[in-house]
């Protein structure tokens, strides 16, 4: 059974649940793919940056070909990288993606990350002493090189992620295409309440990513709390009978957001899209908002110095 949708401020049809990609190890990403799509996930989320577009194209394309499904069943994310801000870097950087992905289009194009870095070869460029190399590139400006691409059809729409109310008001405020998303970490421990009513409040979709914590993060340490071992979660998951990753993409879901769990593990896969079947009782999403840890995972704190950091506010 394929995800219900939302509707896009645009009209188009969001998939309220789709297969997350950042840190899926390498070699395993295209069958993690294959078995989402056996699994009834038509959004696929991805980046650049991940640098597993090949593998994420490898997948689409492979159950293309098999006929379990079409290219317009599908609803395929990626994102323009912050080295590639300089607008005439944008619908360069977009073919790039789409060459990797063997697509034509993509549904939904996104600016990655408020923070613009230098045009590099590398990804996070530095100086000689370490220090990040940030490009001067004015969000607004990147943004509308992104219109230009949905007017060429390479993107049915775009969006932005890990953008704050300022940031998100500046591109509202001047766009010529309205946003239809913002990605952002949203979990129990970070609930990110003013910037969700916000968005809300333009018509602008949360896409949740790390919605179960990102337990696989590389720059985990042995003193952070974990998510999916927190007794009110798991007591929760005990009375209703579903996993503790169940609870939380279904708690994304009743907080009105799209949700993007990552997993290779095909059973995981397989449950992380079984979550429109039973409901979070009121006492339930309160105590999933009653945690008293607040953790922001992807802090990009080496990013501090940009005058584009995002995460000074709400």
């Amino acid at each position: 059974m394929a995800s219900p949708t939302v509707t896009l401020n645009n009209g188009q049809q969001f998939p309220i649940v789709g297969l997350g990609t950042w840190n899926s190890p390498a070699g395993e990403v295209t069958q993690a793919v294959k078995d989402a799509i056996d699994a009834g996930y038509r959004h696929i989320d991805g980046a650049y940056v991940y640098q597993n577009e090949e593998e994420v194209g490898e997948g689409i394309a492979t159950k293309i070909a098999e006929g379990v499904v079409k290219r317009e069943d599908l609803f395929i994310t990626t994102k323009l990288w912050c080295t590639f801000h300089d607008p005439k870097e944008v619908r360069g950087a977009i073919e790039v993606s789409l060459k990797k992905l063997k697509l034509d289009y993509v549904d939904l194009y996104l600016i990655h990350c408020p923070v613009s870095f230098a045009k590099s070869t590398e990804l996070f460029p530095k100086d000689e002493a370490g220090k990040p190399l940030y490009g001067d590139s004015d969000l607004l400006e990147t943004y509308r090189a992104m219109e230009e691409l949905v007017d060429a059809g390479l993107t049915k729409s775009i969006g932005v992620s890990n953008f704050n109310i300022k940031q998100i008001n500046y591109i509202t405020e001047n766009a010529r295409i309205q946003p239809v998303t913002n990605q952002i970490e949203c979990h129990p421990y970070l609930l990110n309440t003013k910037l969700r009513e916000h968005c809300k409040s333009k018509n602008i979709i949360i896409t949740a990513y790390s919605p179960l914590g990102s337990p696989g993060r590389p720059f985990a340490t042995s003193n952070d709390p974990i998510l999916l071992q927190e007794p009110k979660l798991l007591a929760i998951a005990e009375k209703l009978k579903k996993t503790p990753a169940q609870i939380l993409i279904r708690f994304q879901i009743q907080l009105g957001n799209v949700v993007i769990p990552k997993s290779v593990s095909k059973e995981r896969i397989i449950n992380n899209i079984d979550v429109f079947s039973f409901e979070l009782s009121d006492e339930d999403v309160k105590d999933l908002q009653s945690f008293e840890h607040v953790q922001r995972i992807c802090a990009m704190t080496n990013f501090k110095s940009s005058k584009n950091y995002p995460f000074h506010e709400d």
